[in-house]
């Protein structure tokens, strides 16, 4: 009974990922879907004013499943629009660079002291372009061996779900550490001799490695900010207890210092540039 309910609970994943990846190109699928609904905008076609129904003002979706094809009336294709806007953020987080990218960028602003600067809202967007940025060809690739052919009816369900994981799974092996893999293998009951491929290994146990291996990396990305910042914080703190200025705050001082450094050293371009050179080696 726990087998089959693992069974059903692995595909309701994988539907559920099949969905993401159909919300992350649906910026590219807008312009078609809206000459696709445009035809629908006349109030009256001379097949209505005849009593003949104009079959061309239904815009329909025609997938594949196990039952053939179908074909979703537009309710069904709202519901599955927002199914998969509901799940594509949780999946992002899981399933990419964003991880790495959001914890580094608060170390950096809790490192620099600045509290609420940059906001969080700069903080997430910019995240956000950097993933993209990174996962564009993973994106690029997915669209074109899964999604786009499983739209065009040339595929099946089964079969573009295994083409559009593929790509995703061997992204997140290659920033995996193999004694995280070797963890949640081990923690799901599976033995390493038995996986001799890539396509072996569950993608349920490769997510949660990808996981704590990218909280690995960003953490220790957050231990070299600080270095520097630390450092200067030592040299003010000594300074002024030299001084005699105990009552006067190191961080008072020391914040705009460790400004003027970041500026001088083009921070903003390092750090980016080394977080996006860290998912190419």
């Amino acid at each position: 009974m726990t087998d089959k309910f693992r069974e059903k609970g692995k595909a309701m994943f994988r539907m559920g990922v099949l969905l993401a990846l159909f919300c992350l190109i649906f910026v590219a699928a807008a312009p078609s879907y809206a000459r696709a609904s445009g035809k629908g905008v006349d109030s009256t076609t001379q097949n209505e004013i005849d009593g003949v129904p104009d079959n061309d003002d239904n815009f329909e979706l025609s997938i594949s499943s196990n039952a053939g094809s179908a074909n979703l009336e537009s309710t069904l294709q709202i519901l599955l629009i927002l199914t998969a806007l509901a799940l594509a953020p949780s999946l992002l987080v899981m399933v990419t660079s964003f991880t790495r990218v959001i914890v580094s960028l608060h170390f950096l602003r809790t490192a620099l002291g600045t509290q609420t600067t940059p906001p969080n809202q700069v903080m997430v967007g910019l995240a956000l372009f950097i993933t993209l940025a990174v996962m564009a060809p993973v994106i690029s690739q997915v669209n074109d061996e899964a999604v786009q052919p499983f739209m065009n009816g040339q595929v099946k369900q089964e079969d573009a779900i295994d083409r559009g994981i593929a790509p995703i799974k061997n992204f997140m092996l290659k920033q995996t550490r193999q004694k995280d893999l070797k963890l949640f293998m081990d923690i799901n009951g599976q033995k390493s001799e038995d996986m001799k491929e890539v396509d072996d290994i569950p993608i349920l146990t490769v997510i949660p490695a990808f996981i704590i291996s990218e909280l690995r990396a960003a953490f220790i990305i957050g231990f070299l900010l600080y270095l520097p910042f630390i450092v200067m914080d030592m040299v003010v703190s000594s300074t002024l207890m030299s001084m005699g200025m105990m009552m006067l705050p190191p961080t008072v001082i020391s914040l705009p210092f460790k400004i003027l450094l970041f500026i001088l050293a083009d921070g903003w371009n390092l750090v980016v540039g080394q977080l996006v050179r860290s998912f190419q080696t």
